[in-house]
């Protein structure tokens, strides 16, 4: 198991590397000189050079890139054109909204999966329904038709913002201010369906095969000879032999929520890296570009270690 564990997180390491290395490069290669952005086109060449210098811009590419991954590593991602701040102070106002989104998201995509698996009465068949239709519309359509139902002729929901800032949902469930955790839940409920729904089924699909397949094997067929009912069965011998599948399909889809962030919160008006990601493109800002799609592989990454070391606890033959 430690060996495993080792080669999967060296395996994590060599993939951060790559994914910073090809960052940097589609940087250093983007058009427009970064030192006129950030300075002003109406910058002194003198100033224009001194910033160049300070920047490392003119040392060797391999110098360059070793100066920005050493930063990187520090947490330095440079300073955004636009905004003219670190680009690791702006995530860090960003990215609470948007962890607790996908956190959310994805709570509501392990449910509906689970009821998409497991259950096989008629309601089952209609969730499976409302699911499958919901997943062929495009992300866009289905937060616009939410909004149309559940804002303008319900008013169950709001439409648009969060409430709050910071991890706010966690803050408030701490303190026990129940006021504002109701609000934030308000808030992120309609948004976090969205983008919940088309993940939800891929786990469900996933973990209904693989529950189909673990119910027709032997073991199982023996276990109920012996008598067990159909739940301890169902826990003791399907469940956990049925899980890997549907936790690496989850791995993914996590970190697919976060890449599909970028078109719920412009709709849905989310203070988070999406929408930060969506207004620093037209505006050329490259070191904000750089460092969100840094942050959003990272995430991918290790959240896909992660599950692969659970997916080891759980049925210790994968790390053979």
């Amino acid at each position: 198991m430690i060996g495993f564990l080792t080669r999967r997180t060296g395996a994590a390491i060599i993939v951060l590397l790559v994914l910073t290395g090809a960052v940097f490069v589609l940087q250093q290669y983007s058009p427009g000189d970064p030192v006129k952005a950030y300075l002003g086109a109406n910058a002194s060449p003198a100033a224009v050079a001194a910033e160049r210098v300070s920047l490392h811009l003119d040392d060797p590419l391999l110098s360059r890139y070793w100066h920005y991954l050493t930063q990187a590593i520090r947490g330095d991602l440079g300073i955004s054109f636009r905004t003219h701040r670190p680009v690791v102070t702006d995530l860090g106002a960003f990215l609470p909204a948007t962890v607790e989104l996908v956190v959310v998201a994805f709570l509501f995509a392990l449910l509906l999966g689970a009821l998409f698996a497991t259950i096989r009465t008629l309601a089952g068949t209609l969730v499976r329904g409302i699911l499958l239709v919901g997943a062929t519309a495009p992300p866009f359509l289905l937060a616009l038709g939410g909004i149309i139902l559940f804002y303008a002729h319900l008013g169950w929901l709001p439409a648009t913002g969060r409430g709050g800032d910071g991890f706010l949902l966690a803050h408030s469930l701490v303190t026990g201010d129940w006021a504002v955790f109701g609000a934030g839940l308000q808030h992120v409920v309609l948004p976090a369906f969205v983008l919940a729904v088309a993940p939800a089924v891929s786990i469900g699909r996933i973990l209904r095969a693989s529950l189909q397949q673990t119910l027709g094997a032997d073991h199982v067929r023996t276990a109920r000879a012996k008598g067990l009912t159909e739940a301890a069965v169902f826990g003791r011998h399907v469940l956990r032999n049925s899980i890997g599948p549907g936790l690496s399909m989850a791995g993914l889809q996590l970190g697919f929520m976060f890449a599909g962030v970028v078109v719920v919160e412009q709709i849905f008006s989310w203070p988070g890296i999406g929408n930060y990601l969506a207004e620093s493109i037209p505006a050329a800002d490259y070191p904000a570009i750089a460092g969100v799609t840094v942050v959003l592989g990272a995430v991918y990454i290790v959240t896909n270690t992660v599950v692969d070391m659970i997916q080891a606890l759980a049925d210790p033959r994968i790390a053979l």
